[in-house]
């Protein structure tokens, strides 16, 4: 009985890791929504990336206007949420409805997030609108990353802020030597990196 347990067990390893493969050497595409537990928790290895520290870098304010773009399960949405207050307001922005239904059935009881099923890119973000946007472990997924920054840029309020955290344990984790030059031609500047190499994240400033 035992053994068969353990054969269970390791079959079911074996085969989220053989997934896992799959999607980081497949075309960029979104973490899928039955994977999405795999992304709802703070890595216990990066400081760069945890919830913790990523909204406390953000310096949020009362009544600020938050983008949290590919918010997938919501495991920012919903801190972020509670720091802007009942005068402020998340915007959960997903191309997966399956995602946007995950952080609904966590928002129960929140009341100042709104939900966008799109795409970074599609046009569907009005201009000056937000005081702070979100992009965690998501630049990687998206085909036209400059079309995606630019509408960010166009859609965050002057001096308003962009967090991008990435992390070497997302299949398609981006290096900052590629993401700070991509962001600084469509307008960004850097304000501050936490992490290193392997996990950071970087906030950058509407110029």
């Amino acid at each position: 009985m035992i053994s068969m347990v353990v054969y269970i067990i390791f079959g079911m390893m074996g085969f989220l890791i053989l997934m896992s493969l799959v999607w980081r050497f497949s075309k960029p595409h979104p973490c899928p929504v039955w994977l999405s537990w795999l992304v709802e928790f703070d890595n216990p290895f990066t400081r760069a990336n945890r919830s913790a520290v990523i909204v406390e870098n953000l310096n949020l304010q009362p009544g600020m206007k938050v983008l949290d773009a590919g918010c997938g399960p919501g495991r920012l949405t919903i801190p972020v949420a509670q720091k802007v207050g009942p005068q402020g307001e998340v915007v959960a922005m997903d191309i997966q409805l399956g995602m946007l239904d995950l952080v609904k059935k966590k928002a129960v009881n929140i009341s100042n997030i709104q939900y966008l099923n799109a795409g970074l890119g599609e046009g569907k973000l009005s201009h000056n609108q937000f005081d702070r946007a979100l992009l965690i472990t998501v630049l990687g997924e998206i085909p036209d990353q400059g079309s995606a920054l630019r509408e960010i840029f166009d859609a965050l309020k002057p001096s308003g802020m962009l967090s991008i955290t990435e992390t070497v344990f997302d299949p398609h984790f981006q290096k900052k030597e590629k993401v700070i030059p991509l962001t600084h031609e469509i307008g960004f500047k850097v304000k501050s990196i936490i992490g290193n190499r392997l996990a950071y994240t970087l906030l950058l400033e509407k110029i």
